[in-house]
């Protein structure tokens, strides 16, 4: 559909064509509203198309304390296994514990056993360092005491996206893409009337009323809609991966490492005929405006880990790269892997931004 094909009036109006505005669409249109969803690039463009292609539970967020988060994080992971199966499959994972580890076997079995029980199924075997071995090859002996098998889920995230966006469509929605929000429009009283669009590949520009309108943006959120709360603010931080072909990193299952430089939990990934590799965790400084890249400094860090189980393995043999920006709502300045995951939500006389949050827990 074409932007002067559109009607003028809405419901409701969305802003932001990720995973979190595509499922308001979608809620919207379920409960009879008539709504429409605006992207200025693709669909999935941003943060939802640069995931580390996972629908999980968030297994350290147990470790830091925010167990509501995993809790509806494995609730929402069930979900998604059942009513999107083909884009969202179980994974299997390994986890192996070395000497000197953070996390021994007491603490990250009980960790796998909080998981186990939010998901109302036992989802976790320990497995001694020999058979631990027999199901991920690659592992290094030396050092190894043994480890865990779990589950989660893998997805095709900007897929997912698409899916959402249509089964929105077919209940009645509609959606553009590369048509970009110049801006919101106010009476003179202050009450919400809609929004100013450009559509950007043809310059052609049109007005849709709406009493409400959602900032679903993401990282840009706040570029629409500053957040009000005094020492709140959308902190962007980047995670990066590394793609590797399979024939490089020959995976039975999924693998859960911990770095050695920081502890922080970094993921091998077999994904379509590929290996994902990550991620990072760092604030991202860079106009959002243009495409994230992996810099120098992270690359590094990540083949440090990667070393520490394939010392053989070199960027030489990385096929791509890829990275995405988080919207994370910060207080401080914690170190980026403390702050919070969860959603933010803030109102102003019609216009709402919704914003952080996981692929995971998009409803």
């Amino acid at each position: 559909m074409f932007l002067e094909d559109v009607e003028e009036s809405w419901d409701l109006v969305v802003i932001g064509g990720g995973i979190t505005g595509a499922g308001i669409l979608l809620e919207a249109a379920r409960a009879g509203l008539r709504a429409l969803l605006l992207e200025q690039r693709d669909f999935a463009w941003g943060t939802s198309g640069r995931s580390s292609k996972l629908v999980h539970g968030g297994l350290r967020y147990i470790r830091d304390g925010h167990l509501m988060l995993t809790r509806v994080s494995v609730r929402e992971r069930e979900r998604l296994l059942r009513e999107a199966a083909g884009l969202v499959e179980p994974l299997e994972f390994v986890i192996p514990i070395y000497d000197g580890h953070k996390l021994g076997k007491k603490a990250l079995g009980f960790a796998l056993t909080i998981y186990s029980i939010l998901a109302h199924k036992r989802q976790h075997v320990y497995l001694e360092a020999a058979e631990l071995r027999e199901r991920a090859s690659l592992l290094v002996s030396e050092g190894l005491q043994g480890g865990f098998q779990y589950l989660d889920a893998r997805v095709d995230d900007a897929r997912l996206v698409l899916r959402v966006i249509q089964e929105a469509e077919s209940l009645g929605a509609c959606a553009l893409n590369y048509c970009a929000v110049t801006e919101v429009r106010r009476s003179r009283a202050g009450k919400m009337r809609g929004v100013g669009v450009r559509d950007v590949e043809t310059g052609v520009e049109r007005s849709f009323s709406s009493p409400v309108v959602i900032n679903a943006t993401g990282a840009w959120a706040e570029s629409l809609h500053p957040c009000p709360e005094p020492g709140r603010r959308i902190r962007p931080l980047r995670g990066s991966h590394l793609v590797f072909p399979a024939s490089v990193i020959p995976l039975e299952r999924a693998l859960t490492l911990e770095h050695p430089v920081d502890q922080r939990p970094v993921f091998l990934i077999p994904w379509e005929g590929v290996v994902v590799y990550g991620t990072t965790d760092l604030d991202h400084h860079e106009d959002l405006c243009y495409e994230p890249v992996i810099s120098t400094e992270e690359a590094r860090y990540l083949m440090e880990g990667l070393r520490h189980i394939l010392p053989g393995v070199s960027t030489a043999q990385c096929l791509s790269s890829y990275a995405g920006v988080r919207p994370v709502l910060s207080r401080g300045d914690r170190p980026p892997s403390k702050e919070s995951r969860e959603h933010a939500v803030w109102k102003d006389e019609g216009l709402v931004t919704v914003t952080g949050g996981k692929l995971t827990t998009f409803r």
